[in-house]
């Protein structure tokens, strides 16, 4: 679609063209126009604007009656879905055997009643490139892990969660508690996840970035033992390890996440037991087509 004024620039070099001696037709062709469509953007002496945007046009055959908007609006609403985007919304109810509109749809109806805006008190999310040097085809291939402070009963004072995920399903596969950041209690829970996994000496790759607990002597000798490869964050690079930040931003902006922290580590141990069985069992994780982590990690979603 041309816009007026350029009409109207087409028009002006076309007349100059032609009373400098050259053919119409040839000085339409220069400007990849018609004589025809000139005649007709020139009817009555005036450059007429285009009319194609005022022409009435029917309604999609599919287009959301009110009744249909209001549904949708209820469902995203209610208290069973209040806290989760319709990317999460859609695939919960066609679980329980609802469809009501499209992801985009709830997207579209949520921005026209203005609730369509970042809210919680986690910043925007940012894309993040996972490391390139491992890829994962099927679960217990490639892990990562990450330890995270945990804010405790007074200012200063903070737990450390030890994390470990299946970047294939994205399962947590081995998590704990403790006062204290240390390579031997890190060898520990790994240790406790190959053996949970059953991946005892297959061709594992657990990476991790470059802090001390992650490169102490204690945990080199048990990953050697395991027969666990290391695989570590480029030097002085903070976002080489983005499984791991993704998971503890999703822990950490739950809407029952304790801002004002944790009374007790036994506290601190029995949020993070609920958080990753609803992470495990329940969240449709957009990363895998909306299925449970667990789900992924047995083969479930292949059925």
């Amino acid at each position: 679609m041309i816009s007026t004024p350029h009409r109207q620039t087409a028009v002006i070099l076309i007349n100059e063209a032609v009373t400098a001696g050259a053919r119409r037709i040839k000085a339409c062709a220069e400007l990849e126009i018609s004589d025809r469509t000139l005649r007709r953007w020139t009817k009555d002496g005036v450059v007429q604007p285009d009319q194609r945007p005022l022409v009435p046009r029917p309604e999609p055959a599919n287009k959301l009656s009110p009744v249909e908007r209001k549904a949708v609006l209820e469902a995203c609403n209610s208290e069973e879905f209040a806290s989760l985007p319709p990317s999460q919304i859609v695939p919960k109810l066609a679980d329980q055997g609802r469809y009501l509109a499209s992801d985009s749809s709830f997207y579209r109806i949520l921005r026209s009643s203005g609730q369509q805006h970042h809210r919680g008190r986690a910043r925007p999310p940012v894309r993040r490139k996972p490391p390139t040097s491992y890829k994962a085809s099927a679960p217990c291939e490639v892990w990562t892990w990450d330890i995270t402070w945990m804010p405790g009963p007074i200012t200063g004072m903070f737990f450390y969660l030890y994390l470990i995920v299946d970047i294939y399903s994205r399962k947590i596969v081995g998590w704990e508690v403790h006062e204290r950041e240390s390579a031997d209690l890190a060898a520990v829970l790994i240790r406790q996840a190959v053996l949970a996994e059953g991946c005892t000496l297959r061709p594992l790759v657990l990476h991790a970035d470059n802090g001390s607990p992650m490169k102490g002597a204690t945990m080199k000798v048990t990953m050697e033992k395991l027969g666990i490869t290391a695989s570590y964050s480029r030097p002085r690079v903070s976002n080489d390890n983005p499984f791991s930040e993704a998971l503890f931003r999703t822990c950490k902006y739950r809407p029952d996440w304790p801002t004002k922290g944790f009374a007790t580590k036994a506290d601190a141990q029995a949020w993070v037991k609920s958080f990753a069985s609803w992470y495990n069992g329940e969240h449709l994780h957009s990363a895998i087509r909306f299925v449970t982590p667990e789900a992924r990690h047995a083969g479930r979603d292949r059925t």
